[in-house]
C-alpha cells in the first residue's frame, strides 16, 4: 500500500527532479516508510511506500525487472502466492517475497491480461522498455484511486488530487459535478471530479500510454460475470457457496507481515468480517477491533459492537469522538477527502483510522460492499417486488414491515419514489428552490431518463450501485481516511469471486420473508459465527455520527462561512435562504462546499 506519482513530458524533455519530488512530498502520509524515483527520457515515476508485505529493502520501489520493466504500484494483490507458484512452474525465479515482483513477472508472462488474474486492489504503472509504453491499471471496483490531467504539454497522474493541482494555472469548480451533489446528492458517479480538468481512470480499466506518439487508449478489462447455475441452486447450496467464498476472501486479506485488525460498527457486515477474521487470524494477540461510538442514543451502536466482541473474543477498542473533536478536525478531514462529501459520518471513520495508527495496527478490514452485493438497502424492495404476483407482493410487504425498519406505509412510499422519476424531480426542485434556475439544466435530463429505469431491475441496479452510486463514494472516503493515517483498508465483500457469487445467487435468497441480506444472515447463523442479536438486527447505521449535535455546533458561524463563499453566491439565491429551515444534510452540503472552496482556493467560471 503506497502512493505513486508520474509525469510524462509530451515534448520529450526530461522531467525535473524537483517536479516529481514535489508531487511525492504531498503524499508522505500514504507511504511514510520509504520513497523512490525513476527517471527516463521523457517521464518520471515517484513512489511513497507503506510496508505491508516483505518489509525488507528488497521490495523497494520503483522496482526493475530483468532490465525490461519498471513499476510503481499502490495496493495489494492478495493471491500473489498462488500466482507465484504458477509462475515458478513455468520457469520464473524470484528474488523478493513481495507481491510487486509477482506483478512484474505476471506482466512478462501474460501482458496486459495479467490483471485479470489478480485478486486484490491496485493502481499500477509499468514502463515497458521494449514496447515503449506505460501500462496503467486500476482495480476492478476502484478501491484504489487514480487521478490524471493533461496540462501544458504534460500527462500527469497521481494517487491524490492535490498532487495535480500544483500544475493547474487556476483551480476551478466543475459546475456539473457541483450541481449533481447539491440537487441530487450524487458523488463519485463519473470519471469527472469536483475540479475542472482533473479526471479519474474508471474502475476495471487499463490506460496504455504510447511514449512514441504520446497518445493513449483506455480499455475495459473486466465485466461482472454471472453464474447461471448458481442462480438455479437451492437455498442451502447457495448459503454454503457464499459462506465459503466469503471465508476465502477474508483469509486472503489476512495475509500481511504487519498487524491486522478490523473496523467494527456492530452491524451485520462488519460483525461478520470481524468474527470470521478472528477465527483465522494467526497473530500473537487477540484480533483487534475498533468501534466509534456516537454520543447520541439514536445512533449509538456500541452495545452491538460489545456483544460481537464478547462472542468472538476480540480486543475491542471503543472511541467516542466529541463535538470538539469534530470542530477541531473539520479542515483536516475536508482537506483529506479533497472533494465534498455527504455527511459528518465520514468523521467517525477518520477517527477510527487515527486510533488504528495510535495502536500501531497498519491494516484494517472493513465491511464496504455488503449492502450493494446482498440487497442490503431498502431501496432494493421496489425492484424485488417487480414481476411478483399480487399475493406474493402483499406477503413481502407484510413480512418486510415486521422484519425491516420500515412500515408498510414507508415501503409503499419507497416503491412510488424509486419508480416515478417525475415525482422525484419536482420534489427535489421544490426542496432546493433557493438554487438559481439557470443551474437546473445540469440535472433534470439525467433524473428524468435512465436513472429511474435502473430501479426496476435488480441486477442493473446492483451494477449501478457498484460502479456509479453509492459504492465509489464510500470507497473514496475509506481510502482517503485510512491513508491519511498510513493505514491500509481491506474489503472482503469486494473480493471479486465473493462478489460474483453474491450477484449470481437467486434474489429470493437475498431478500426473504422481508429480511434483507438473508443469505448472509443464514451463512453466519449456520456456523455460529455471530449471536442472534446481531444476525437478526433490523436496523443498520454504520458508524453514524451524532449528526444533530455536531451540525448544531456549526450554527454560530454557519451564516458567515456561507455568505463569504463566492461559489455559493453564484449558484444560490442567498436572499431566499433561511438557515433555520434547512435540514442538517442541506446545511452540511453548503457548509462543506464553502469550506472546501476556501481550503483549496477554488474559483468558479
Amino acid at each position: 500500500m503506497c502512493g505513486i506519482s508520474c509525469i510524462i513530458n509530451k515534448t520529450c524533455k526530461m522531467v525535473g527532479e524537483n517536479e516529481i519530488k514535489k508531487m511525492n512530498d504531498l503524499i508522505v502520509h500514504r507511504g511514510p516508510d520509504d520513497e523512490g524515483y525513476f527517471f527516463c527520457d521523457s517521464f518520471a515515476f515517484g513512489h511513497r511506500r507503506l510496508s505491508i508485505i516483505d518489509l525488507s529493502s528488497d521490495a523497494h520501489q520503483p522496482m526493475t525487472y530483468n532490465d525490461k520493466y519498471v513499476i510503481v504500484y499502490n495496493g495489494e494483490v492478495y493471491n500473489y502466492i498462488e500466482i507465484k507458484e504458477e509462475l515458478l512452474k513455468e520457469g520464473y525465479s524470484f528474488h523478493t517475497k513481495s507481491d510487486t515482483e509477482v506483478i512484474l513477472a505476471s506482466y512478462d508472462r501474460w501482458g496486459s491480461d495479467c490483471v485479470k488474474r489478480f485478486n486484490g486492489m491496485w493502481v499500477l504503472a509499468i514502463y515497458d522498455k521494449e514496447k515503449k509504453i506505460i501500462f496503467f491499471s486500476r482495480d476492478r471496483f476502484g478501491v484504489k484511486p487514480f487521478y490524471y490531467t493533461e496540462i501544458n504539454g504534460k500527462f500527469i497522474f497521481g494517487s491524490e488530487i492535490k498532487q495535480l493541482l500544483t500544475f493547474l494555472p487556476t483551480t476551478c469548480v466543475n459546475k456539473k459535478i457541483l450541481m449533481d451533489y447539491i440537487v441530487l446528492g450524487y458523488l463519485d458517479h463519473s470519471n469527472e471530479t469536483f475540479f475542472e480538468n482533473i479526471f479519474k481512470l474508471d474502475p476495471s480499466h487499463n490506460l496504455i500510454y504510447d511514449l512514441t506518439t504520446h497518445q493513449y487508449s483506455i480499455q475495459r478489462y473486466y465485466e461482472v460475470s454471472i453464474d447461471d447455475s448458481m442462480n438455479k441452486a437451492d437455498e442451502m447450496s447457495a448459503i454454503n457457496a457464499y459462506c465459503s467464498k466469503l471465508i476465502d476472501g477474508i483469509k486472503l486479506r489476512l495475509r500481511s507481515d504487519v498487524k491486522v485488525g478490523t473496523c467494527l460498527s456492530g452491524g451485520l457486515d462488519s460483525s461478520s468480517v470481524a468474527s470470521i477474521a478472528s477465527r483465522f487470524y494467526e497473530g500473537d494477540d487477540k484480533f483487534l477491533a475498533i468501534h466509534a461510538q456516537s454520543s447520541e442514543l439514536k445512533s449509538d451502536e456500541s452495545t452491538f459492537a460489545i456483544a460481537v466482541s464478547n462472542y468472538s473474543n476480540l480486543d475491542l477498542n471503543i472511541i467516542k469522538p466529541t463535538k470538539d473533536d469534530f470542530l477541531n478536525n473539520i479542515d483536516d478531514v475536508i482537506r483529506t477527502q479533497e472533494e465534498p462529501f455527504g455527511s459528518p459520518s465520514i468523521f467517525m471513520q477518520y477517527f477510527v483510522m487515527k486510533k488504528a495508527r495510535e495502536l500501531n495496527c497498519k491494516v484494517l478490514l472493513d465491511g464496504q460492499g455488503g449492502d450493494e452485493t446482498l440487497l442490503g438497502y431498502e431501496r432494493f424492495y421496489p425492484a424485488f417486488l417487480k414481476g411478483q404476483k399480487l399475493l406474493k407482493k402483499i406477503h413481502v410487504l407484510l413480512a418486510a414491515s415486521k422484519n425491516s425498519k420500515l412500515s408498510i406505509g414507508d415501503l409503499l412510499q419507497y416503491y412510488i419514489y424509486f419508480t416515478n422519476a417525475r415525482i422525484r424531480f419536482f420534489r427535489l426542485k421544490s426542496k432546493n428552490s433557493f438554487i438559481k434556475k439557470k443551474y437546473f439544466y445540469f440535472v433534470s435530463k439525467l433524473l428524468l431518463t435512465s436513472h429511474s429505469k435502473s430501479y426496476l431491475d435488480i441486477l442493473t441496479m446492483q451494477i449501478n450501485e457498484l460502479f456509479c452510486i453509492p459504492l465509489p463514494s464510500l470507497l473514496r472516503y475509506a481510502d482517503k481516511n485510512s491513508m491519511r493515517h498510513s493505514i491500509e483498508g481491506r474489503l472482503p465483500f469486494l473480493d471479486f469471486q465473493t462478489l460474483e457469487t453474491a450477484l449470481s445467487i437467486n434474489d429470493q435468497y437475498k431478500i426473504k420473508d422481508g429480511w434483507t441480506k438473508y443469505i448472509l444472515r443464514k451463512a453466519v447463523e449456520k456456523d455460529n459465527i455471530l449471536p442472534n442479536s446481531i444476525i437478526w438486527r433490523k436496523n443498520k447505521l454504520g458508524f453514524d455520527a451524532p449528526e444533530s449535535t455536531w451540525i448544531d455546533s456549526l450554527n454560530d458561524h454557519l451564516s458567515e462561512v456561507l455568505y463569504n463563499s463566492i461559489i455559493l453566491s453564484e449558484i444560490i439565491n442567498m436572499k431566499k435562504i433561511n438557515l433555520k429551515k434547512l435540514d442538517n444534510r442541506q446545511k452540511w452540503k453548503l457548509f462543506n462546499i464553502a469550506k472546501w472552496e476556501k481550503i483549496y482556493n477554488v474559483g468558479i467560471r
